[in-house]
């Protein structure tokens, strides 16, 4: 969420001062939307009525459902263009080829999953760990303690996660050649009639 909003204040920025074509506007326009709508989501009388109905522990996983939600909208909103224009997809050596909506898909969706797994650790191991701290003595003495202690946690668990996450699909990432749409295949045809390539490549993105 606060990615979102971040993304859409430096796009009301850009829009004041100019200088932004029409791809960069009509993703901050998207970028808005999500925001809103997240907004709505998290701001909902419902979701806090509901929460308040389970135990404690299970509160805690509610930012991490927020951010698994934040992350399937605005990812797919920020990379829009490749899911309706397609990917571009390489040979081997680095040649463009062209684009494929169906690389497009799956890049986003590796992002996605990727980004996910990245606050997994934080948002699912870490609220067992505080529950656990809560009831030493340290922290029922000094419990102000407890902000510091699960911040200092979180940042660990992310300097520690992060490469592992954006390592789980390659950079440069292959999908064989007969998965592309049949219009790909054809345009591939065309050009690499000599030479018909059996996976093509695509950099999925972080």
């Amino acid at each position: 969420l606060e990615d979102v909003k971040t993304f859409t204040y430096l796009g009301s920025i850009i829009d004041e001062h100019g200088g932004s074509d029409a791809d960069v506007k009509a993703r901050i326009g998207k970028a808005r939307a999500a925001y809103l709508q997240l907004k709505n989501i998290c701001n909902s009388k419902q979701l806090s009525t509901n929460t308040k109905k389970f135990p404690p522990i299970i509160g805690r996983f509610v930012p991490f459902i927020a951010v698994s939600a934040a992350n399937c909208i605005n990812i797919p909103c920020m990379r829009s263009a490749e899911l309706t224009e397609g990917t571009p997809i390489l040979d081997e050596n680095g040649e463009k080829l062209g684009k494929s909506t169906v690389v497009g898909r799956r890049a986003v969706s590796q992002v996605v999953l990727s980004r996910i797994l990245m606050a997994s650790p934080g948002m699912t191991i870490l609220p067992f760990v505080m529950q656990s701290l809560e009831k030493q003595k340290l922290l029922i003495r000094y419990p102000w303690l407890g902000a510091p202690i699960q911040i200092s946690l979180v940042g660990l668990m992310l300097s520690l996660v992060t490469p592992l996450c954006c390592a789980v699909f390659p950079q440069i990432s292959s999908i064989p050649f007969h998965k592309l749409e049949p219009d790909v295949q054809a345009h591939i045809k065309e050009i690499r009639s000599d030479r018909l390539p059996s996976v093509v490549y695509y950099n999925k993105g972080l």
